[in-house]
């Protein structure tokens, strides 16, 4: 009798951490559980709130809490020494307290829980690894540290590549959501394009509310809005995100063509906030663009519904969340015209160059001044959405964990690792 495979799947983020790509990711995997079959799923979850992940899981996932980090478990000793010793001298706590030591960046290495979980493949579904006596299953997510360094601290990077290539090179197979990812990643870290298999991201089941012009009103109060028409960006605030080029876009349409276009971007407002927010001020763009910070699902999704159009000017993408979202909630949608998404768009999105004031300003003026061109993007986003479903990805994840486990392959499983359905649906 065939023993029970267990699959391990890092989860180590906290709740509310804001960062939607990996929870998309991780709301994707936790639909394992309700595939047919015996497997088992052990989420590792964050070592301090590892319990926000139970809704997500089915009889058949498991959580368990990570170990603290070994920098944070000194912290707290530290700390908690210091407060023994503060009433007894000030002078006594400068001499014991430990000191700082500065150490290079390197690959984490279990101690032995990662290979004590019983499992028979671990997968890192977003960038964190560490090294273990276990078959990995690796998704690096993408490579914008080498495409746009001047984004990232240098510290960032070498540890981004350090960690990134390692992964890589160990893991049993690596998964990527694109071909471009793919190419790129099989180029720049010289791994066999055999070892790495597209996996296209599927979009979780939008939660699809009805609102009300009272709910909307309420929206539009709550976020210093008038109810008029606007264009919805949804994204963090980080620098690739490209904002700045739209609120120069926008600034451009109405010097140039007296075309007044309201933007709504919602997300969290992160470090490069500031040099937006800037920008903003100096073009005189308070009135027409609101940056709202992070909102709720309800509130985001009656924004989508209330949108004209989405627009994405991102400059790098693995694959965009609010492509599909805007597919989802029937609102058309423009958006970059690199990187991956014309293989997850696929025509679906009308396409521009996101380097290019200019060709962003045209694409707003197109898209806000044409029903008839937004009633087509509508119609085609559906069929495209069509293409995309998160049982199959789920099942196509399955197949890779059986894969790396050394398990005889079913038919649907070689089916499913031989097609790359965001370019062959």
């Amino acid at each position: 009798m065939r023993k029970k495979l267990r699959i391990a799947i890092n989860a180590q983020i906290p709740s509310g951490s804001g960062a939607g790509g990996i929870e998309t990711v991780l709301r994707i995997l936790t639909a394992l559980g309700r595939l047919d079959g015996d497997e088992e799923y052990v989420f590792i979850g964050h070592w301090s709130d590892p319990d926000w992940l139970k809704p997500l899981l089915s009889e058949r996932q498991t959580i368990v809490r990570a170990p603290q980090p070994e920098a944070r478990q000194k912290q707290r000793r530290a700390e908690n020494f210091r407060r023994v010793l503060r009433p007894l001298a000030r002078g006594i706590k400068r001499m014991v307290a430990p000191q700082p030591s500065k150490q290079s960046v390197g690959v984490p290495t279990s101690d032995g829980f990662y290979e004590n979980l019983n499992c028979d493949v671990i997968h890192f579904p977003y960038q964190d690894y560490v090294s273990c006596q276990v078959p990995t299953v690796y998704n690096p997510h993408d490579l914008q540290h080498l495409h746009y360094p001047k984004f990232f601290a240098p510290e960032e990077i070498q540890r981004r590549e350090i960690i990134y290539r390692a992964a890589c090179r160990a893991a049993h197979t690596v998964v990527t959501a694109s071909q471009f990812v793919k190419q790129d990643v099989a180029e720049r870290y010289e791994i066999s394009a055999g070892k790495i298999q597209v996996i296209p991201w599927a979009p979780p089941a939008a939660a699809l509310h009805d609102f009300t012009e009272k709910d909307a009103s309420a929206v539009f109060e709550k976020y210093d809005f008038p109810p008029r028409p606007f264009v919805l960006y949804p994204a963090m605030t980080w620098e690739h995100k490209n904002h700045i080029r739209l609120l120069e876009a926008v600034a451009l349409l109405r010097e140039s063509e007296l075309l007044k276009i309201n933007v709504v971007c919602t997300g969290h407002k992160n470090s490069f906030y500031p040099q937006i927010e800037r920008r903003l001020h100096d073009l005189k763009l308070e009135e027409q663009i609101k940056f709202t910070g992070i909102v709720d699902y309800k509130e985001l999704g009656l924004l989508y519904r209330k949108a004209q159009f989405v627009i994405i000017p991102t400059l790098f993408e693995a694959a965009s969340g609010p492509l599909f979202e805007a597919w989802q909630h029937g609102v058309a949608a423009a958006c970059s015209s690199i990187t991956s998404l014309p293989e997850q768009a696929a025509g679906a999105a009308l396409f521009f160059d996101p380097f290019s004031v200019e060709e962003i300003a045209t694409a707003i003026k197109k898209m806000s001044s044409d029903e008839n061109l937004r009633a087509e993007f509508i119609a085609r986003g559906f069929s495209r959405l069509q293409n995309f479903d998160p049982e199959r990805t789920s099942k196509a994840y399955r197949a890779v964990y059986r894969k790396a486990a050394g398990v005889c392959l079913k038919d649907e499983d070689k089916h499913l690792l031989s097609w790359d359905w965001m370019r062959d649906a």
